[in-house]
C-alpha cells in the first residue's frame, strides 16, 4: 500500500512515515497543499491522509479537488478539532474517514487498514495463488500450507504481485507501488528484494521473470 500523508508539522510527518513503513506501508510526506497536489498529479496513492490546517490548499480543498477528479481516492482526515461539527464538516467535503490529534500509530494504521479493504472491496481479504496464501492485515503468507516468514519489504512487494492475479507488474511500477518517493529510480532493490523473495518462497519458482517486461506470479502448471 502507497499512501500520501499531508501533515506539516515535520517530526510527526516523519514519525507517521517511520511508524508506517514497519507495517509495509510507504508513505510520501507533504507539508503543504501545493506539494499535496503536485504530488497528487503525478503518483498513484491508495490513500490519501490529510492534515485539514496546513500551508496554501488546505486540506479541505484538497479534498474538494480529489472528489472533484473522480477518482475516488480515499482520504482519512487528520485534525486537532474532536468537536462533532468539525467532524462532520470534514465528511460532508468527502472525507471516508477522521482521526483526531493526537492518535496512537496502531490505530491509524488499522484504519489505512480498513480503508484499503473498503476501497477494494471486491478482492478478498485474504488472496489464494497458485499454492499461496497471502493475509495482509496479519501479514502472513502460506506456501502449500507452510508458513514463510517474509522482511516487511518483501511482503510488500508479493502483495502488489499477488493482487495482479499473475499479470506482469513492471519493476519500475513495483518500485513505485512498494517504496516511497524517496527510492532512487535506478537502484537494484527491486530486483534485489524479488530475488530474496523468490528464494524465501522456495522451490518450485513461483514467481516468474518477463525479460524487459516485470514480474508475475506464474499460475500454470510449468512453475520453475
Amino acid at each position: 500500500m502507497r499512501v500520501l500523508v499531508v501533515e506539516d508539522e515535520p517530526l510527526m510527518a516523519e514519525a507517521i512515515r517511520t511508524g508506517l513503513r514497519l507495517e509495509a506501508i510507504a508513505a510520501d510526506i507533504a507539508g503543504d497543499g501545493d506539494t499535496a497536489l503536485e504530488l497528487l498529479s503525478v503518483n498513484a496513492y491508495d490513500i490519501a491522509v490529510l492534515d485539514r490546517d496546513i500551508p496554501g490548499p488546505s486540506g479541505d480543498e484538497i479534498a474538494e479537488r480529489i472528489v472533484a477528479s473522480g477518482s475516488g481516492l480515499p482520504i482519512l482526515m487528520l485534525t486537532a478539532a474532536s468537536r462533532l461539527d468539525d467532524k462532520a464538516s470534514g465528511f460532508e467535503l468527502g472525507a471516508d474517514d477522521y482521526l483526531t490529534k493526537p492518535f496512537a500509530l496502531r490505530e491509524l494504521v488499522l484504519r489505512l487498514r480498513a480503508l484499503d479493504r473498503r476501497r477494494a472491496h471486491n478482492r478478498p481479504p485474504v488472496r489464494e495463488i497458485a499454492g499461496l496464501r497471502v493475509d495482509p492485515f496479519r501479514r502472513e503468507v502460506y506456501r502449500d500450507g507452510r508458513y514463510v516468514a517474509l522482511t516487511r519489504k518483501q511482503f510488500a512487494v508479493l502483495e502488489v504481485l499477488v493482487n495482479a492475479d499473475g499479470g506482469v507488474i513492471s519493476a519500475e511500477e513495483l518500485l513505485e507501488r512498494a517504496w516511497d518517493e524517496n527510492a532512487d529510480p535506478v537502484t537494484n532493490a527491486v530486483r534485489i528484494t524479488v530475488s530474496a523473495l523468490r528464494k524465501r518462497l522456495g522451490e518450485p519458482w513461483i514467481i516468474a521473470t518477463e525479460q524487459g517486461v516485470g514480474y508475475r506470479i506464474d499460475t500454470g502448471a510449468d512453475r520453475g
